[in-house]
């Protein structure tokens, strides 16, 4: 086990290696789900979900990635995502703060249970929500690193790789969820299983169901990236004490 520190997870809006002006040195930690490479920075742990081919969101390891964080001694974890935007009240290119998640169906995108403990194992147990699967501290922190109260939002998990059907988004709509994306629910879920405190902020780079034209993904994406990046920065250098799990685990 290494020194408990911070992390943070960055997905497609960030370059491979790359967090503003911070030296990061990879590492890679070997797990029982296969190797992950994590990069090491003086204020944290980084982690690159797509890694440095990009991965499709099928193709990101879900657990190795969180084992290798819990291994590394992560104490809290900041999950970020670049999102589509079903409530049209909401901005783009702000960040929001996620409030609760939707996965209609516990599942990782291979179609296995979305948990650590697939087969019987030693510690293994039931997640019990008692606070919710965000962190009520890490919230409070984010929204003072904002220097405002930010929007709170609630996320569908939508493995694809494919883009959503009209009637899709529509039922989505419908149901009260206002942002989603192909990643962070199997990242928050499996790092509360770890008793990790967790956080979540998004991004919205488009509405669902507009265009989704290549040069005007890449231009979206990188006005996220500017959005989300000085709360990242703040996330890992302006720290309070490492928040309590708040929820957890029931083992017979």
């Amino acid at each position: 086990m290494l020194v408990s520190r911070p992390a943070v997870i960055l997905g497609s809006s960030f370059t491979y290696g790359v967090l503003a002006d911070l030296q990061l040195r990879s590492v890679i930690v070997q797990t029982r789900w296969g190797p992950a490479c994590l990069h090491q920075s003086e204020l944290g742990w980084v982690l690159f979900r797509h890694g440095p081919e990009h991965w499709l969101p099928h193709q990101i390891p879900f657990r190795a990635q969180a084992a290798a964080l819990a291994t590394a001694g992560c104490d809290r974890l900041l999950v970020t995502s670049s999102v589509g935007v079903l409530d049209s009240s909401l901005p783009l290119f702000s960040p929001l703060l996620v409030r609760d998640l939707v996965m209609l169906e516990n599942r990782l995108p291979d179609g296995s249970i979305c948990s650590m403990y697939p087969v019987p194992s030693a510690g293994q147990g039931h997640l019990v929500l008692e606070e919710g699967l965000f962190s009520r501290q890490l919230n409070g922190e984010l929204n003072l690193y904002a220097d405002r109260a930010l929007p709170e939002v609630v996320f569908a998990f939508v493995p694809g790789p494919r883009t959503k059907t009209s009637h899709e988004n529509r039922l989505l709509s419908l149901s009260g969820i206002q942002v989603n994306s192909m990643s962070l629910g199997p990242e928050v879920v499996l790092a509360n299983e770890l008793e990790i405190p967790t956080a979540g902020l998004v991004v919205g780079h488009k509405y669902s169901g507009g265009p989704d034209r290549h040069s005007e993904i890449h231009a979206s994406l990188n006005s996220a990236r500017q959005a989300l990046e000085p709360l990242i920065l703040r996330f890992l250098r302006e720290r309070g004490p490492a928040p309590a799990f708040a929820n957890r685990i029931h083992r017979f």
